[in-house]
């Protein structure tokens, strides 16, 4: 074998952090030692994995193909540690990303759950609108993200989840909450605050609309759904949001849900990772609990 498994770990600390000197730091070793280690690295694979971009290092196509297999490699290294130390049979950090529906509805229940069986594994969560996360799951930033919709890129494999429910929502003061039906013309002449343009509740409420609405009057685009209830609850707007997150409000008598006929609005949730990445003992961990949670 002309590499060493050192070699791997600072090559893959580097695609992660962009930098020889961070990846030094996180490995514990000399910024002279990591970049020497990657050099050789290179010299022995007979090709450069890294295009040097100013100060950053950015993988390359040969550093694109080596990440995925760098990455199962090392936790297959460190399941055998673990399992040859008689410890937990699973064990190491996982990068999850996930929209913010999921984030605040169902990963809670999901990392304690984890905690409670698994308390080996370290999930380190973010959250971000599905095309960010896609974005760095075609990239290799994270490990598993969970999206609400479809993903159509043929590097990326997804897994259905669960179903929700996107619902069209006012405050119950608004004059269309004492109507048993809104229609489409109403729609047109309302006031619109909505998720922004990537975020998948704003997918599927622009598809959803589309040939059925010729206009749609937006006040307002947020990335955080609890400004979003402020301002549908102050009375003037309207908005698309999960019913997950409207349901505290519609118990409390703030929030009335309005009834749109022909209007669908359902979706999925579904883990994405990339189809490079095969085997993952962790991730196939996580997933397994997950669905066991929503049984």
């Amino acid at each position: 074998m002309k590499f060493s498994l050192k070699q791997i770990a600072i090559f893959d600390a580097i695609a992660d952090t962009g930098s020889v000197s961070a990846a030094a730091t996180r490995i514990a070793i000399s910024q002279s030692a990591a970049s020497m280690a990657l050099q050789q690295l290179e010299q022995q694979v007979g090709t450069l994995l890294f295009d040097r971009q100013g100060k950053r290092l950015v993988l390359n196509s040969w550093g694109l193909w080596l990440r995925p297999r760098a990455k199962a490699l090392l936790q297959d290294v460190h399941q055998i540690e673990m399992g040859l130390n008689a410890k937990h049979s699973l064990s190491g950090q996982l990068k999850l990303s996930a929209s913010q529906t999921v984030a605040e509805s169902l990963i809670p229940s999901l990392i304690s759950n984890l905690d409670s069986n698994f308390p080996q594994i370290q999930v380190k969560l973010e959250v971000k609108n599905s095309q960010q996360i896609i974005h760095d799951v075609r990239s290799f930033n994270i490990d598993l993200g969970v999206i609400e919709g479809r993903c159509d890129d043929s590097r990326i494999h997804q897994s259905l989840w669960c179903e929700d429910e996107l619902i069209i929502v006012a405050a119950a003061t608004h004059p269309y909450s004492r109507q048993e039906e809104v229609s489409y013309s109403q729609l047109e002449a309302s006031k619109w605050v909505l998720r922004e343009s990537g975020s998948g509740t704003r997918d599927v409420f622009d598809a959803a609309i589309f040939g059925k609405l010729e206009h749609l009057d937006v006040i307002k685009e947020y990335d955080h759904i609890p400004t979003l209830i402020a301002l549908i609850a102050a009375g003037e707007y309207i908005s698309c949001l999960p019913a997950r997150s409207c349901a505290s409000g519609i118990q409390q008598g703030l929030l009335k849900p309005l009834n749109i006929k022909g209007l669908s609005l359902k979706r999925h949730f579904s883990f994405i990772w990339h189809k490079d990445m095969n085997d993952h003992a962790l991730r196939d961990c996580l997933i397994k609990e997950a669905k066991r949670l929503i049984r």
